[in-house]
């Protein structure tokens, strides 16, 4: 576990270790752009992942649109404590899950970050260290008003992310 001081405000964070999937190949030739003939470098991603339903949702949707075979996908969970075992034990098998998933239909490479935050402090917080070609957030699909009186995390992450959000609404199929 690493505290990380930024400007004022500091926070907590734990890097989730995941199953190796992609052997690495000590002497292989780079894989080249068509076009330029230069070394390909796949994207950043960034996907917020909890235990509900939707982030599921939006992940296999970052799957199926979006992700490449070069990409790196960054799972990030926002939770209240990183320092409660549970809570990361839990966060950890997910994330193993999504992992292998990832794999299986994309052969992305993965990587998975616990933060303690508010979740979409957190989301945008990453998003600015990682600098992701898009940050992917599922939605409830509440109604405007609903969204006015409790607060919405892609809400927010639209009005703050400086890398571009994509929402993805439930229900609306691929």
């Amino acid at each position: 576990m690493e505290t990380v001081e930024e400007d004022v405000e500091e926070y907590s964070w734990r890097e989730v270790v995941l199953p190796r999937l992609i052997p690495v190949v000590p002497h292989a030739a780079p894989e080249l752009e068509r076009e330029t003939g230069e070394r390909r470098r796949g994207r950043d991603l960034l996907v917020a992942i909890d235990f509900g339903p939707n982030s599921r949702h939006a992940f296999r949707w970052a799957l199926a649109h979006l992700a490449r075979i070069a990409d790196t996908l960054h799972l990030v969970h926002a939770v209240s404590s990183v320092h409660n075992d549970l809570v990361y034990n839990k966060s950890q098998e997910l994330m193993d899950e999504l992992a292998v998933e990832a794999f299986k239909e994309s052969l992305v490479h993965t990587k998975a970050r616990i933060v303690e935050g508010d979740a979409g402090k957190v989301i945008c917080r990453e998003a600015e260290r990682l600098k992701p070609a898009a940050v992917i957030i599922g939605t409830r699909g509440r109604s405007l008003i609903q969204s006015v009186l409790q607060g919405s995390v892609s809400e927010y992450c639209f009005h703050n992310c400086k890398a571009a959000p994509v929402i993805i609404v439930p229900g609306k199929s691929w």
